[in-house]
């Protein structure tokens, strides 16, 4: 296939499937404008990558695999990142824009560690396979079974207390 006729189908799909991988994207961040520069990082990416994609079948899975490992490159450098006084934490606090309908499932998805957070999120809200999430993250399927099953547990727990 040619180089700009792939190009062109791989931009496409991402304008038409825009708000899922969005919704990844904040679902590491929390924040609408370091989700939206994560989409335009991983968009860069995956243009500037497009070799890398053998099959144009697997574009889901390849893409969500660039906006997973953006989002946790942009949490690493954030970690090295000084952090900002109270006013403007405040700021940002009032101005909370999710797409979690339920405010205690909300809270107890943002207290789950990285790596169930995110395996619940590709698999309830985006409605993945275990296959796919493994691919995705580059796991094998037991693990991300394991951790869906403690995730769960994890988030049964929260939600009591």
């Amino acid at each position: 296939m040619h180089k700009e006729t792939l190009k062109k189908q791989i931009a496409d799909y991402i304008i038409s499937n825009k708000e899922k991988y969005y919704r990844v994207a904040y679902s590491y961040v929390k924040n609408t404008d370091d989700a939206l520069d994560i989409m335009q990082e991983s968009i860069y990416k995956a243009v500037a990558n497009v070799d890398s994609l053998q099959d144009i079948s697997y574009i889901n899975t390849w893409f969500y695999r660039i906006i997973v490992n953006t989002s946790i490159d942009f949490l690493r450098k954030q970690k090295k990142v000084i952090p900002v006084d109270n006013e403007v934490l405040a700021s940002f606090g009032s101005e909370i824009n999710d797409e979690y309908e339920n405010f205690d499932l909300q809270r107890a998805m943002d207290n789950l560690p990285e790596k169930y957070r995110v395996v619940v999120v590709l698999r309830y809200f985006e409605d993945l396979k275990i296959e796919e999430i493994a691919e995705i993250l580059n796991e094998n399927t037991n693990t991300i079974k394991t951790r869906l099953y403690k995730s769960l547990k994890l988030l049964r727990i929260k939600m009591d207390d």
